[in-house]
């Protein structure tokens, strides 16, 4: 059952004035749709992050699940930042890098969410080869190649619970690992339920037992969405041509957020 919680907008608007002037690669319309997952998503759990930069996805979400007592958000991230912005909190360690666990902190002081967020200075494979807890919604915002995505998902997706979400920052954007993860595992799996892209995050809801119901519109969104996944396989940024192309099939994907009185009769 999908409900609503009290007073929605006005908390989210208040987490996002929390928010907004945390560096970060997060749109305005991103930070929203996730402070909604955070409430609404269904299932029973922890939130998980990984990937946290310097702290503006997860200040939005703390604040959310601070406000509903959701529990404190766990924060994933070794905060070996690459300065050539394809690799984003995860991976290995690149070759130009610094560090950004100080402004991070910072971040959630400023925010008074330093008791709402449980932080691992660490890589999400370390977290996860130990991970035992139950996990309502999962945001993957790390590494963003195909094995470093790959990784975080198969390190946490097996403890997320029925009813769950699993989202994907930068799914629309010219990495392989975050459109290849959301097509090759969630869109063409039958565990998963309703799914969508709001901007460039690609969300999807863990249905082991009923997913088959959603199966068309799942492909549906993936014949459109697996278009993209031959010019991003190798990570390079796009030229000329290509990139119009790749523009093109993304300009035919949907991406707006939900309205949230509609939210509910997605997953029916």
């Amino acid at each position: 059952m999908i409900t609503i919680p009290k007073g929605l907008p006005k908390v989210i608007d208040e987490a996002w004035e929390a928010t907004k002037s945390i560096p970060g690669y997060l749109l305005e319309n991103e930070a929203r749709f996730l402070g909604f997952l955070a409430a609404c998503t269904p299932g029973k759990g922890r939130i998980v992050e990984i990937g946290s930069f310097k702290g503006r996805s997860t200040v939005m979400l703390a604040k959310v699940s601070d406000h509903y007592s959701l529990g404190k958000v766990v924060a994933i991230d070794p905060h070996n930042f690459n300065l050539s912005e394809k690799v984003r909190g995860g991976g290995d360690s690149p070759a130009r890098s610094e560090s950004t666990k100080d402004d991070f902190l910072n971040s959630l002081r400023t925010a008074g969410v330093t008791d709402h967020v449980e932080f691992h200075h660490a890589l999400s494979k370390e977290v996860s080869s130990s991970w035992n807890e139950p996990i309502r919604l999962l945001w993957i915002d790390g590494d963003h190649t195909y094995r470093g995505a790959k990784e975080d998902f198969d390190g946490f997706a097996p403890h997320v619970q029925p009813g769950g979400v699993i989202a994907l920052h930068d799914a629309l954007n010219v990495f392989s690992g975050p459109i290849r993860v959301f097509v090759e595992e969630m869109l063409r799996s039958n565990r998963f339920g309703v799914a969508g892209f709001v901007h460039s995050i690609a969300w999807a809801q863990f249905r082991p037992d009923d997913g088959e119901k959603f199966r068309e519109r799942r492909e549906q969104l993936a014949r459109r969405a697996s278009r993209l996944i031959p010019f991003v396989n190798d990570d390079l940024e796009l030229r000329g041509l290509r990139k119009k192309l790749y523009k093109l099939h993304r300009s035919r994907i949907p991406r707006k957020m939900p309205k949230p009185a509609d939210w509910a009769a997605l997953f029916d």
